[in-house]
């Protein structure tokens, strides 16, 4: 197939698990990652994200950890953290992995601080990524060895998702 990414409304676990599917140019510059996490920010009056250097280059060494195995652990360090990751076979990019942690807006209840996903599925990933104290953002992208498909993961600073705080 010869589309260059997938939007995905739901975290990727394999190209059949998507909903809604649009092509794009596959891009994953900082500033690609960084205007996608602008947008539902703004949208909830939260202000805007830029690209940390110290933070991309956590990102990018613990994806290169992962490259070997694709394994959707968090690395446990000292930032917030989303991770995605997507099946051989798609170019799948950073639209694809904010776009599936921002579809989790669904379930997410503002005014009660409160997450309704069914069981499997989560909110805290768009929280994350609307959180108004994380000002900063750092992402990677890999491709992971044996056709395992791809591992992208965005850190953010300072980390979000503290329990009992509302994120806007």
């Amino acid at each position: 197939m010869d589309v260059a990414c997938w939007f995905v409304v739901a975290f990727a676990v394999a190209a059949a698990a998507a909903g809604g599917v649009a092509p794009c140019a596959a891009q994953n510059t900082a500033q690609d990652f960084v205007s996608l996490h602008d947008s539902p920010r703004v949208s909830v009056g939260v202000g805007n994200v830029t690209w940390n250097s110290t933070v991309a280059a956590y990102a990018q060494s613990y994806a290169d950890q992962r490259a070997g195995d694709c394994l959707l652990a968090h690395s446990g360090g000292p930032y917030g953290e989303n991770l995605f990751w997507g099946s051989a076979g798609y170019a799948w990019a950073a639209a694809d992995a904010v776009g599936s942690w921002v579809a989790e807006k669904q379930y997410y209840n503002h005014a009660t601080n409160t997450c309704s996903a069914p069981p499997g599925r989560s909110c805290g990933h768009y929280t994350q990524v609307v959180w108004r104290a994380s000002t900063a953002v750092g992402c990677a992208r890999v491709v992971c060895s044996n056709n395992a498909g791809v591992f992208i993961i965005c850190n953010y600073y300072p980390p979000g998702n503290i329990v009992g705080h509302s994120p806007y």
